[in-house]
């Protein structure tokens, strides 16, 4: 049920309300303990899904959920949602508005997918490459593991994709011998 128009127009009036009084880096905390509760928690986010829970019985388990760790500003705008019958939209609006924020805050977004978890060490020169190489000078490092890379890297960030992976290797290699272009044709 992805509505990215929807998400898009509640996450900007959330941001412009927020610059407005002034609450632009709490409600942003906000947003990013509803990603991360929406990512780690399926059951909430089935609540939020569900259209056989009643919107009030809804409100109260948000309430309850959420109470004491967002601002003000935020729980007003979760009970506009779920008055306006919109909650299963949260986790998008809550993405949508940590997008807008980066754009906001020249904040780039850089995903970084290893096979082994890796030392802050290396993500910072990894960090600072990537400010060496491009114009990004605010950069914020998404890490992902995947185990099937078997060795190195695949970097992602502004629509552009670096596979240094063993994994993007061996599928090259077999590649090369499913078309067998060492062998001449007879």
């Amino acid at each position: 049920m992805q509505n990215p128009r929807l998400a898009t127009r509640y996450a900007k009036s959330l941001i412009e309300l927020a610059v407005e009084q002034k609450q632009l880096e709490a409600v942003f905390a906000d947003m990013q303990y509803i990603k991360a509760l929406c990512k780690e928690s399926r059951d909430f986010e089935n609540v939020l899904r569900s259209p056989i829970i009643k919107a009030d019985k809804k409100q109260a388990i948000v309430d309850n959920v959420i109470k004491n760790k967002i601002t003000a500003l935020t729980i007003a705008f979760i009970q506009l949602i779920i008055k306006k019958s919109r909650e299963s939209f949260l986790p998008e609006i809550a993405n949508a508005f940590i997008e807008q924020y980066h754009t906001i805050k020249n904040i780039h977004t850089v995903k970084l997918t290893t096979a082994v978890a890796i030392g802050d060490n290396v993500k910072k020169s990894i960090q600072q490459k990537i400010q060496q190489e491009t114009a990004f000078q605010n950069i914020q490092i998404e890490e992902q593991v995947k185990e099937e890379l078997l060795g190195g890297f695949m970097l992602e960030f502004n629509n552009n994709l670096v596979d240094a992976s063993i994994l993007r290797d061996l599928k090259d290699v077999k590649k090369q011998f499913m078309e067998n272009i060492y062998v001449a044709k007879i």
